[in-house]
């Protein structure tokens, strides 16, 4: 199992924000975490990647507790992309480049700018790897983060958010290039999500998180409109087109 997630709790200034909190996910498995706005998702993400240490249980990635690891070795298996991304006066070039400092000891070396090199042409970004950060789009910007994840050859990527604030264009590129992400490197891959439709299109499996606790576990053909109703407090039909379950509100 590349990772597990073992009843894990996590207490903010005396606040349970989440409890009970178990899952696991193998490589080649995208999954996505589901709820509104306030319910932990960011969280949980955080406490994967030991950003935020839980107040109990393990987080193991193939077998290794998380919490018992270095920094450095939590950066060469995880790679963490944000919601927010700062755009910068680096080069893409750089940007991306910098995903290989967990695993450079003094210098960079051929490997890693060979790499950084190879991964730029397989995400479609070779051509703009001189211009700058803070002159690109937002699913430019997007890309570039994770280009530099991918860098950083990781096991597990974590992902918050990974189609806000982009355009219907942008968001259906950027879950198609996670997608064949996971697949061609066989990583796993955790996302946090607002999109229903864009969630059980392209996720294997999805939780729901309702007041700090997993509500529901489904994959895509098996979520049912009461499931999503108990969690978002709105009644809503599923349809199928094409073979893909599609979420509409009932008007």
């Amino acid at each position: 199992m590349m990772l597990r997630v073992q009843d894990l709790h996590f207490t903010y200034n005396s606040h349970p924000l989440l409890a009970g909190i178990s899952f696991a996910l193998e490589r080649g498995q995208l999954l996505a975490i589901l709820g509104p706005n306030g319910v932990g998702k960011t969280t949980l993400l955080k406490c994967i990647n030991a950003i935020h240490k839980p107040t109990r249980g393990a987080v193991l990635v193939e077998e290794r507790n998380i919490l018992s690891l270095s920094a450095t070795t939590i950066a060469r298996d995880l790679a963490y992309v944000s919601q927010k991304n700062e755009a910068s006066r680096l080069t893409v070039f750089d940007a991306v480049l910098m995903g290989r400092t967990p695993h450079i000891r003094w210098r960079m070396g051929t490997k890693d700018l060979n790499m950084t090199e190879a991964v730029l042409r397989s995400l479609g970004l070779a051509t703009m790897g001189m211009r700058y950060v803070d002159s690109l789009s937002g699913g430019e910007l997007q890309k570039v983060c994770i280009a530099r994840a991918l860098v950083q050859e990781p096991s597990l990527l974590l992902l918050d958010e990974p189609t806000s604030a982009l355009d219907l264009k942008n968001q259906v590129e950027i879950m198609g290039l996670i997608r064949r992400v996971i697949d061609e490197h066989h990583i796993a891959a955790v996302m946090t999500m607002h999109d229903l439709n864009m969630a059980l299109r392209h996720a294997d499996q999805s939780i729901f998180l309702k007041n700090g606790v997993i509500h529901a576990a489904a994959a895509p053909d098996e979520v049912t409109p009461a499931m999503i109703e108990q969690v978002y407090g709105l009644p809503v039909r599923i349809h199928h087109l094409d073979g893909q379950p599609v979420v509409l509100p009932k008007t």
